[in-house]
């Protein structure tokens, strides 16, 4: 079925999420055998890395390779956060004990990513009290915290605080046995979860001191670089990543929700950041195109191999509607500057002050659309 794209003047009447997802039909089928060489791919760069770290004698190349290793857990991450969406393979099942043997070196709980992630994030994202997600403080908030939280929060905000943020806000806090406060819900399938992560983690460091005893090397040293590093790398990177996913001068949050269901949050509370090729190489497809995430929200059972194709379609038939960034470091520290605290009351991005310093809405309006 052939569908004209929406003019970039005219009214704007995003079509319901289930026309969305009509379009996107050709491209949402799941395969197991586009889905299993992946994994082992993956899983084969990971243990590569981790024997590069171990053999290679020079410690700024055990530092380098456990850089790579951090990566590749990235990599890891995101087919399980597929798997986690049933959208990896056809077999719901298979799914499951795929996502948590692929969640494992990024030490992430199944069955809380399931529920934090799939449940809350997608189902309320940018609503405020809601989608914990790099959710900004407002200015009255800001205010009334201590001093030590005010500046842990300049820490988060600034650019360079991403991985530390998802360590202690995500991970730790929501993750990684979460308290009753943080989460009122308790499943036993929450608690074994832990267990296997954490039993994962004691048999990853057990293994590099092992190594380090026969080879006659530092045991400190191999815990160093063959597993806190990759892990604090792979915290940089998915605090990153899910930062430039959600937060951009040209998208709001939500306090109302009635206000947040009329601004079309499938479409216009994500950013499709667009990576410049390095060499010839596509780097959005190093991380298995989970930059292409507006075609993700729209319809989480897209799979990651065919994402770009999603989000192509989206483009097409939704022009002027879809936050569309081109990476930079310049974009990104500006954007950082700008986006530290979110005023529901005037609906604008401020800095610490309470001063405006973004007004989202404004490529919407452009297009012809009224700001909620």
């Amino acid at each position: 079925m052939s569908v004209a794209p929406l003019a970039p003047t005219a009214p704007f009447a995003v079509p319901h999420r289930k026309v969305l997802r009509s379009w996107l039909l050709p491209v949402s089928a799941r395969s197991t055998w586009r889905a299993l060489p992946l994994v082992l791919l993956d899983y084969s760069l990971f243990a590569a890395a981790l024997a590069a770290v171990i053999w290679l004698p020079s410690w700024p190349l055990k530092l380098l390779f456990g850089v790579i290793a951090g990566l590749v857990i990235g990599r890891l991450f995101i087919l399980g956060h597929d798997a986690c969406h049933q959208s990896f393979t056809p077999n719901r099942r298979l799914n499951r004990w795929l996502g948590r043997l692929l969640f494992l070196p990024s030490l992430t709980p199944y069955s809380l990513w399931d529920v934090g992630h799939n449940v809350v994030h997608h189902g309320y994202t940018n609503l405020r009290g809601f989608d914990m997600v790099w959710e900004p403080l407002t200015p009255e908030q800001y205010r009334a915290l201590p001093r030590w939280r005010q500046a842990l929060e300049r820490v988060y905000r600034s650019g360079w605080g991403p991985g530390l943020y998802y360590l202690i806000e995500i991970w730790w806090r929501r993750m990684y046995f979460p308290s009753r406060r943080e989460m009122p819900s308790r499943r036993a399938v929450f608690v074994w979860d832990g267990l296997l992560v954490s039993a994962f983690a004691l048999l990853w460091m057990a293994g590099l001191v092992w190594a380090a005893r026969a080879s006659g090397q530092s045991p400190a040293l191999l815990l160093t670089t063959g597993f806190a590093l990759p892990w604090l790398v792979w915290n940089a990177l998915i605090g990153f990543v899910i930062y430039v996913h959600h937060t951009h001068p040209e998208i709001a949050w939500h306090a109302d929700k009635a206000e947040w269901s009329a601004a079309q949050p499938f479409v216009t509370t994500t950013v499709h950041l667009r990576l410049r090729p390095w060499r010839g190489v596509d780097l959005g497809g190093l991380l298995h195109h989970i930059f292409e995430h507006t075609a993700h929200h729209v319809d989480m059972s897209i799979p990651l191999y065919r994402l770009k194709a999603a989000q192509r379609i989206l483009e097409q038939r939704l022009p002027g509607s879809i936050v569309i960034q081109d990476f930079s470091w310049r974009w990104y520290f500006e954007t950082a500057r700008l986006c530290k605290l979110y005023d529901d009351q005037r609906g604008c991005w401020t800095d610490f002050a309470g001063a405006r310093t973004a007004l989202p809405g404004q490529l919407q309006r452009q297009a012809g659309v009224p700001k909620p």
